[in-house]
């Protein structure tokens, strides 16, 4: 099936059949396509006598008016000879998946993955053997989900294949085929089906795709917990997740997600002001270490994103000035403002204490301990650990002064602690 392109704006309208096979404008092209680095890839691809379609994502969020950050272009021509059109065109052209067709093409040092015309042979859940193909239907058949299966052409014609666009045009997130059949063939097609619906749908989800992500729910145990993390983060950046939520925990599928870990409290999120997805993260897990650190092992979080999942998890008292001012100084505003949310959230803290702890962190500038190691040597300290003792006993002292000591009262206090 053949289709217009759609406008900026969301909508969707009739574009005319512009342009020849040399590409020499693109004017045809709706102006999201235009404006990004994939001209001269679809260029260089037609001066090779061959055909480049912008695919996936792109075209996807380009109909609906939305941003897109990667642009991905299909070519029935072969991986080997695509790097040669590429570097014809005096463009990068770098190896990045060749056994699954994929050249990433560096145009104005801007990536963009190019990737021949495949079908997939054989899966196991999470990897795929692929040969290559010239037919632009069956590349669209093995994709996962309807909407990601638009191509659009460089005179600005839309190929749907899979009654992708009707379904964009409804608000409706559905699977390709069988449910359980793309499931099947790599089961972190489980949980994009949950995150797309999040960000993308309507209405209520797909019943033969959420019954099929129900029921294989359990294979989420073989896949890593990286991968788990990237999907469950972007679904929590959805400007409403909670539907979503509510079924996956009426559903059973956190169990799978997040094992060990008691159904999550979708009310805290709910009382979230903050679309950030680590905050709402912290809001699904109980307010305990224990569970953060579970959390950011079965997800397999960086090194800063547990660190902060395990700050959101430590009781700290904000009920007074003197103990937001301490975690201002020691852990900065940033922390503050959720942990007064997330107190909020949970009936800890009242409206108007929150709404001081966050203005108080919007206003924070951050200070410097005014003396060092160095000074209390100079005052006659020996090396040792009893500077750095009385150092940090100083430092408290200022910070419960309200860091209003200078210099000289910090030098004086410690001369007089030293007798």
């Amino acid at each position: 099936m053949r289709s217009g392109a759609g406008g900026g704006d969301g909508t969707f309208f009739a574009l005319p059949h512009q342009g020849s096979a040399d590409m020499t404008s693109a004017a045809a092209l709706p102006a999201w396509a235009r404006e990004t680095p994939a001209v001269d890839v679809l260029r260089a691809l037609a001066k090779a006598g061959s055909e480049g379609r912008l695919v996936g994502g792109c075209v996807r969020d380009g109909l609906l008016g939305r941003a897109f950050k990667d642009v991905d272009i299909a070519t029935p021509l072969p991986p080997d000879a695509v790097q040669r059109a590429l570097r014809a065109a005096g463009l990068g052209a770098i190896p990045t998946g060749i056994a699954h067709g994929t050249v990433t093409a560096l145009v104005r040092h801007q990536p963009i993955e190019v990737t021949t015309l495949r079908q997939d042979v054989e899966t196991d859940g999470r990897h795929a053997r692929v040969v290559f193909t010239e037919d632009w239907g069956l590349d669209a058949q093995r994709r996962d989900l309807t909407m990601n299966a638009l191509f659009l052409d460089a005179h600005g014609e839309l190929y749907d294949y899979v009654g992708g666009l009707e379904d964009l045009k409804a608000g409706r997130v559905r699977f390709i085929g069988d449910p359980r059949r793309r499931i099947e063939e790599d089961y972190l097609r489980l949980l994009r089906f949950l995150r797309f619906h999040a960000h993308y749908a309507t209405g209520p989800l797909d019943p033969e795709g959420l019954a099929a992500a129900v029921d294989l729910a359990p294979r989420l145990a073989g896949i890593s917990g990286e991968r788990k993390a990237q999907e469950l983060l972007r679904l929590l950046a959805a400007p409403d997740p909670l539907p979503v939520l509510q079924v996956m925990a009426d559903s059973g599928i956190f169990r799978w997600l997040l094992p060990g870990l008691p159904l999550p409290d979708l009310s805290v999120v709910a009382g979230l002001g903050d679309p950030d997805p680590l905050l709402r993260l912290a809001a699904l897990l109980p307010p305990d270490p224990e569970a953060a650190r579970s959390a950011a092992q079965a997800l397999r979080l960086s090194k800063r994103q547990a660190g902060v999942l395990a700050d959101l998890a430590k009781k700290r008292d904000l009920s007074t000035q003197g103990a937001r001012r301490r975690l201002l100084y020691r852990k900065g505003p940033a922390l503050l403002a959720d942990l007064a949310q997330l107190a909020q959230a949970r009936g800890e803290l009242a409206a108007t204490e929150a709404r001081a702890a966050r203005a108080e962190a919007e206003a924070w500038q951050p200070r410097d301990f005014p003396i060092g190691g160095k000074d209390l040597a100079a005052l006659g300290l020996p090396a040792g650990p009893e500077i750095g003792q009385l150092l940090a006993s100083l430092e408290d002292w200022w910070i419960e002064q309200d860091f209003a000591p200078d210099r000289g009262a910090l030098l004086a206090e410690a001369q007089r602690r030293l007798g």
